[in-house]
């Protein structure tokens, strides 16, 4: 019932948030995943469809959660920032989180022993901070001025 939706929905919510999904990101995703873009034009089965899709994308979704939230480490949230500023440069093809990982999946897997299944499992300081590096110099291939004013808090 309209009860168990607004959990769902408030799920999904923290679930994006945890991702680092912003609106946009999760209209998006929503859109791809049940064709509808607003959680009010959902079923149940939609927001739980919506649900198990950022739980395959690393959502915790347990009571424990608060402990994941966004990557709490700043070297981990500097890729994301450059990640997401390539984006808007237009140079990935997937601006999202899932395209991240593969990135770092197919750019490191045959120098590292195993690549985490998501990137902010990442725990190694050397590794972290190769895929800065990696996407710093991709950034500066392609002329993108990273603007580190933002993010020296």
């Amino acid at each position: 019932g309209v009860r168990m939706s607004r959990a769902l929905q408030r799920k999904i919510h923290v679930g994006c948030k945890e991702l680092g999904l912003d609106s946009d990101a999760r209209k998006a995703l929503q859109l791809v995943v049940t064709g509808k873009a607003s959680m009010t034009d959902m079923t149940e089965a939609d927001l739980n469809a919506v649900l198990k899709r950022l739980k395959q994308d690393g959502f915790k979704a347990s009571a424990g959660a608060k402990k994941h939230a966004k990557a709490s480490r700043p070297d981990l949230r500097l890729i994301h920032v450059l990640w997401r500023k390539l984006g808007e440069a237009g140079e990935l093809r997937d601006a999202s989180r899932a395209g991240l990982n593969k990135f770092i999946r197919a750019r490191f897997e045959k120098t590292w022993h195993n690549v985490p299944a998501d990137v902010d499992m990442m725990r190694d300081h050397a590794e972290i901070d190769q895929v800065i590096q990696a996407l710093k110099s991709w950034g500066k291939r392609v002329d993108i001025d990273f603007d580190w004013s933002d993010h020296r808090r």
